[in-house]
Order: C-alpha cells, then sequence, then structure tokens
C-alpha cells in the first residue's frame, strides 16, 4: 500500500544509514524529530463535500485526502506537520470514455473544478486544490490501466492512459519490446501524467522524451473527444499532439495514448566516472555530449550530490575500497564529482560508444570504476 506522507510502499522501510545520518548533521546540525501528524485527524479535518450525489463520485474522506496533494517536499511538509488545509470534494474513477463524458457534463452542470489525477506524483503543485469558492471534482485515471493495441511491425502500443510504469514494460518486455521511458517517479506515475507533464526519462537520450514517444491518442474535453492518429510525420499544419503534451490537465482528461516503443536491446548498462573537480568534469561532459557517440545517459553530480550519494549508499566496505581506488589515480579530492554514463543498444556499438567515450573523459582526469556503482543506482 502506498505511504499516506511519504514516497513509496507502507511495507518498505529503509533505515539511514549512519554515515548519512552523520553527513546531515554535519550539514545542517541536529535536528530536533516531530511526531507526524495523525492521519486520523486530517480525516476528522475534511469538510462536508460541496458536490450533488453522483453514482460515479465518491465523498470517502480518504479517498479526497489522498487524492488533494502530490509528492513534492512542500506536500511532504503540510502532510507531516498537518497544515493542508483544502481538499477535493469528491473523487471520481471512470472506467470508460462514456463515463469521463458524463463525469465532464456533470462539472459543467454545476459549476465544478475537475483536476485529471494519474499516478500523484507531482511535484509542479498541479494538483493542489484552488482557492476558489467552486467546488473541486478529482478524476482519477486508476481504472484505465490496459494495453489496448500491440503493432511490432510499426513499433507502436497503445494503452490506456492511466498505466503505470512497471505495468508497461511487463506487457511491452513480454514481447520482446520496451518503451524506454524511465522518470524518478517510473514506479506510481502513468503513462498520461508524462505526456501531460512532457516528462523526459534516464535513457531519452537513447529512446527519446515523451515528446518523441507520443505517437497519438484521444483526449476528452467538456467539448467532445479530440483523437490523434498516431500517423507518420507530416510537413502539412501544425502538430495538434503539442495541444496535449506539457499541458498540465489543463485541455482535458486524456484517455489513451499511442506510443512509439523499441525492441529490447542487447546491451544496457550503466558505468561510474569519478573526476576530481567540478571545472573537469564539466568540460568532460560538455566535450562528450558534443562528440555524437550513441551514449544512452550522461548523469553528472556535483560535488555535494556525490559525497551525498556514497554517504548514503550504506556498504562502507565497498565504498571504503572505492575511495581508496580513487586516491591512488588522484580522482579523490574536496570537489570529487561522479558521472554516470548508460550504454543501451547492439553489443557491438555500445562496447565502441564506451571506449570513445572514457578516452574523451580520461582527458579530463576522469576515472571509470566500472558497472558496480551504475547497478546500484539501477536498482534503487
Amino acid at each position: 500500500m502506498r505511504r499516506w506522507n511519504g514516497w513509496g510502499d507502507e511495507a518498505l522501510q529503509i533505515e539511514l544509514p549512519p554515515k548519512g545520518l552523520a553527513l546531515l548533521k554535519a550539514l545542517i546540525g541536529n535536528g530536533r524529530p516531530r511526531p507526524d501528524y495523525p492521519l486520523d485527524e486530517f480525516l476528522d479535518r475534511i469538510p462536508q463535500s460541496r458536490l450533488p450525489p453522483h453514482p460515479l463520485i465518491s465523498d470517502d474522506p480518504r479517498m479526497r485526502f489522498d487524492h488533494s496533494h502530490g509528492q513534492s517536499l512542500p506536500d511532504w511538509i503540510r502532510m507531516r506537520g498537518g497544515l493542508f488545509r483544502r481538499f477535493v470534494d469528491g473523487v471520481a474513477q471512470p472506467a470508460t470514455v462514456a463515463e469521463v463524458h458524463a463525469l465532464l457534463r456533470f462539472a459543467a452542470d454545476n459549476g465544478t473544478v475537475v483536476i485529471p489525477h494519474g499516478g500523484g506524483t507531482s511535484v509542479v503543485g498541479h494538483l493542489e486544490v484552488p482557492g476558489a469558492h467552486r467546488p473541486v471534482l478529482s478524476l482519477s485515471l486508476a481504472r484505465f490501466n490496459r494495453l489496448l493495441h500491440f503493432d511490432p511491425d510499426c513499433s507502436l502500443a497503445t494503452f490506456q492512459a492511466g498505466i503505470c510504469g512497471p505495468d508497461i514494460e511487463n506487457h511491452l518486455n513480454s514481447k520482446g519490446f520496451t518503451l524506454g521511458h524511465f522518470p524518478q517517479s517510473f514506479e506510481y506515475s502513468t503513462l498520461g501524467g508524462w505526456v501531460a507533464t512532457r516528462s523526459s526519462g534516464q535513457q531519452s537520450h537513447h529512446y527519446g522524451s515523451i515528446d518523441q514517444l507520443f505517437a497519438g491518442g484521444e483526449i476528452v474535453t467538456p467539448a467532445g473527444s479530440l483523437r490523434l492518429p498516431p500517423v507518420p510525420a507530416s510537413a502539412a499544419g501544425p502538430d495538434l499532439r503539442h495541444l496535449v503534451l506539457g499541458s498540465e490537465g489543463r485541455m482535458g482528461v486524456l484517455t489513451e495514448v499511442s506510443a512509439r516503443i523499441s525492441r529490447i536491446p542487447e546491451i544496457d548498462e550503466v558505468y561510474a566516472v569519478f573526476f576530481p573537480s567540478w571545472d573537469l568534469a564539466i568540460h568532460g561532459v560538455q566535450e562528450l555530449s558534443a562528440s555524437g557517440l550513441p551514449f544512452s545517459m550522461l548523469r553528472l553530480s556535483d560535488p555535494k550530490e556525490t559525497m551525498t550519494q556514497l554517504a548514503l549508499a550504506g556498504h562502507q566496505r565497498r565504498i571504503g575500497y572505492l575511495n581508496r581506488y580513487l586516491k591512488l589515480r588522484g580522482a579523490l579530492e574536496k570537489e570529487t564529482c561522479m558521472c554516470l554514463v548508460g550504454f543501451t543498444g547492439a553489443r557491438r556499438l555500445a562496447r565502441f560508444a564506451r571506449h570513445a567515450a572514457f578516452k574523451i573523459l580520461r582527458r579530463y582526469r576522469g576515472v571509470a570504476t566500472g558497472k558496480a556503482v551504475g547497478r546500484a543506482w539501477k536498482k534503487t
């Protein structure tokens, strides 16, 4: 079950490593732990719904609470501190496009604000309930979670928009394909949410960002439905898909998404490279970026993030070995920076890209340390 006031599954408890706690104390001082605000008290504070009864709308307090916020740091502070003041008036979980149309007509007839809800992972505040005096309906796409059509010849798959990342990959991997879109919210965010937020994934340099993967779909608006067929590229007129991309739910409710898919690659590996300073790291990454080499990911951490990631990793013995190796190679300094470099695709091409990339990074004193750090990063 999703954690109500933080990220992840309630059944999973991950303790902060002692070195990570020591680092936090060194950076911000001793904390003053406070008890979390109780969920029951939040639920007791939720006011009576202002919506008239409707068979598709629930006014259950827990559902209303869960659909009234995203997963940003301000959201977590408000949840743990008891600071939420505004809640949606009802939650609808339609199962068909006809029900979505009916809900939008109901909202128009009753002067109701509608907020589409995917996985609820938003960190940009679009799920926040506005301060106006109009009632607010959260329209959840949780039941829109099926694969509708799979076309391997055209490398296209059509899903209902409420499907989450792991379910997408489970469907496609079993057929030898992948979407290849892995934002940090991958576990809980939805395909429709990725389109509506113009999402980027960890390996978008290889597979493309969602605006390149989004081939078409259907959006339901108060004025009717707009279907965007997955046609080939065209030089005729504007691309109407860009009305939907990045719209954050303002244009309507995205119910169906056709996406470009890829065959599962032979190689999908992440290597760690360490630099002794930020300036060297920046220049190395800039040259690699301009080289045209087919790497799939380039993720550079500044000295503070590098230090934090290593402190939170646990496995102190392995980190100790890593530090000694970096010291011998001249890459362990106060401004040490870690860069994760991914290589995805055909084995020979990935091997060529790796050798050529490391040759560039060595000119800036980059020290490659193999796949162990990359595997740990991918796992978490």
